[in-house]
């Protein structure tokens, strides 16, 4: 078995969501009392959500460029962000290490393909709905991805903000994003793209009539195939 380097802490929420899930696939591979080998280096969320806010990019990437080498210098086989915004600084970080790094955007995309699914809404902080990092990433795999209305992104960024990343869940708020889903499947997208990691914790697929694709879910599925191999 591999060993599998996370970078956490972007919210803690949602890293305690990439270990339970991680190892919970990793013993239905196995069986018996067996676990996930990972080795985890959790930020402080505090100093990377300032960075965002102040648009110093450069700043969070030397934090986690860190954080990687770290994990790569105690034996992780491949390298794990677990959160979708950094991803803005993602080729930095592969830049700086020799191990895999394994891209969220990269396998939501590939899952959603596998489905022949080729529109997609794209539900995220504003970060990720707004700038290019991650649209054109998608769109790189042949997606055309649909971002909400202003109004609804400041919504959303709010809710993931303000909410999640504390560990709240209103019934308000999953209402606004059930709604806004909606309101993408009416503009003809096949599928969701839940591209915050938090997300999952407030919709699940039950809660709509269109496929979600969980980011946080999909990218602890690769990480373990990868692992186990």
């Amino acid at each position: 078995m591999k060993t599998i380097g996370l970078i956490g802490g972007m919210s803690y929420e949602s890293t305690a969501d990439y270990y339970k899930i991680i190892n919970q696939l990793t013993n239905k591979h196995y069986g018996g009392h067996t676990s996930a080998k990972i080795v985890l280096f959790s930020v402080d969320f505090g100093e990377i959500e300032r960075h965002q806010s102040e648009g110093k990019w450069d700043q969070s990437a030397l934090v986690l460029i860190d954080a990687a080498k770290k994990l790569e210098s105690i034996g992780a086989d491949m390298i794990a962000l677990c959160t979708n915004t950094m991803h803005i600084v993602a080729d930095d970080i592969q830049e700086n290490i020799y191990v895999p790094f394994v891209h969220i955007a990269d396998v939501t995309a590939r899952k959603i393909r596998s489905k022949n699914i080729t529109k997609v809404g794209l539900l995220a902080t504003r970060y990720t709905m707004e700038m290019d990092f991650y649209v054109e990433r998608l769109k790189g795999f042949g997606l055309d991805v649909v971002v909400p209305n202003q109004k609804e992104r400041k919504v959303i960024n709010e809710v993931i903000f303000n909410e999640l990343t504390h560990g709240i869940i209103s019934e308000d708020s999953k209402k606004a994003f059930i709604s806004i889903a909606s309101g993408l499947a009416d503009k003809g997208c096949e599928g969701i793209i839940l591209g915050c990691t938090e997300i999952g914790m407030l919709i699940k697929n039950e809660d709509v009539n269109i496929s979600l694709f969980d980011t946080t879910q999909i990218h602890c599925e690769v990480l373990v195939q990868q692992a186990v191999r």
